[in-house]
């Protein structure tokens, strides 16, 4: 009798611990730290980066989709699709059939769920009974309950970074059955800075320094509340940035000399909808610092075609050039700074970054570049979740970065 109970008792204990391991469910933290160019963890001013490389992975670069822009990125990342297939084709567009725009400045739209598609991570977490929370994402907040997280921060770009840290940290000390398992957490500054500055400027390493540092204050965090061997972090960017200039300026509509046409958005991308014949043909001759597709032409390694709001003719500006419009009334429509993206996702100057540690992650790993699309399924895997389907997505090109099970 007295070997009974002790059999028993035993396996209490052990069934206990299995609960406490096996099925305790993982916390996942995405970072993103936008604009944050692939190379810049390589100029020795990121001490905190380096130790969560240094306990986990990183991959050499991670690769945007087209247009390395914002917001599409920011939505491929946690929805695993193409902008063709999520809908978030730019950071400014508008529904030709209609004329309803869409841009990152109009908070209306913004939170408007019609022009999202696909599912966001936190939908598809909220699904199977997990509990999400998002500190800034775009696509985060729209006005249907059911795709919001079940916490979310409406976007406040001037709200101090260590207000944003200090929110996570509480939503991890909630009670256990509130507390938030996934959360997405966004920092501006190498954006704000690499635009205006550059990438190679004294203001963008301050501003590398800057975000450092505030990874040291989550991470310090972490350990204080005693989750540091529970929390997987992730830190992603949405793009990267490469230098320009004024004097690599090219003016499309001087180029058109008064066609019929509408020209949709300035920079490194714009987008052409002829109105007469002949558009096409003259751009193609005059495209020495630019590239000029038909839409229905794109190559397949853009991702850029399948979508009604794309305008039937793109243009891709060379790296370091600038597509603009005439100027109007003594001012540009578009104001050059001296950074940017936008340009082809295999320009390297467009690729981010993509370190990551915790107890799902294999220690000192490092690998090739990766692609964004690839983090929907890879945060599904951490989490014991299904992904939502058909995704562009695939873990296979990312699984291995995950110690294995």
């Amino acid at each position: 009798m007295k070997f009974k109970h002790h059999y028993i008792y035993l396996l209490f204990v052990v069934l206990l611990i299995f609960c406490q391991t096996g099925f305790s469910q993982p916390y996942v933290i995405l970072i993103s730290f936008d604009g944050f160019r692939w190379d810049y963890p390589n100029r020795g001013l990121t001490p905190n980066i380096d130790k969560i490389i240094k306990q986990g992975v990183r991959a050499i670069s991670l690769r945007p989709v087209f247009p390395s822009k914002t917001f599409p990125n920011h939505v491929s990342i946690v929805t695993g699709l193409y902008p063709e297939h999520h809908g978030i084709i730019h950071n400014h567009f508008k529904n030709p059939a209609t004329d309803e725009e869409y841009s990152l400045g109009n908070r209306s739209a913004v939170k408007n769920p019609k022009w999202y598609n696909g599912e966001f991570i936190w939908e598809t977490a909220k699904k199977q009974g997990i509990v999400t929370a998002s500190f800034f994402w775009p696509g985060s907040e729209p006005t249907a309950e059911y795709r919001q997280p079940q916490y979310y921060k409406e976007y406040q770009h001037e709200l101090p970074y260590e207000k944003r840290i200090e929110g996570v940290l509480n939503w991890l000390q909630m009670p256990a059955k509130k507390r938030p398992h996934f959360i997405t957490l966004y920092f501006h500054e190498t954006d704000s800075k690499g635009h205006e500055f550059g990438p190679n400027s004294e203001e963008i390493n301050d501003a590398i320094k800057l975000l450092d540092t505030l990874l040291g204050s989550l991470l310090s965090g972490i350990e204080k509340i005693n989750l540091k061997d529970s929390v997987n972090i992730i830190i992603v960017s949405d793009h990267g940035m490469t230098e320009i200039s004024e004097d690599k300026n090219v003016n499309i509509e001087k180029i058109l000399q008064n066609k019929k046409c509408e020209l949709w958005e300035t920079g490194s991308v714009m987008m052409v909808n002829p109105l007469e014949d002949g558009i096409y043909e003259i751009l193609k001759q005059n495209s020495g610092n630019y590239y000029v597709y038909k839409k229905d032409e794109l190559p397949d390694f853009y991702f850029y075609s399948d979508h009604p709001f794309i305008y039937p003719i793109i243009l891709v500006a060379k790296p370091g050039y600038s597509l603009e419009k005439n100027l109007s009334a003594g001012k540009k429509e578009y104001s050059v700074s001296a950074g940017n993206h936008g340009f082809e996702k295999d320009f390297l100057d467009m690729h981010g970054v993509f370190v990551a540690s915790g107890p799902a992650f294999k220690t000192g790993y490092k690998t090739g570049t990766v692609w964004n699309i690839d983090i929907y399924p890879l945060i599904c895997k951490i989490l014991n979740i299904s992904p939502n389907q058909p995704i562009d997505g695939k873990l296979e090109r990312i699984g291995f970065v995950l110690k294995e099970q």
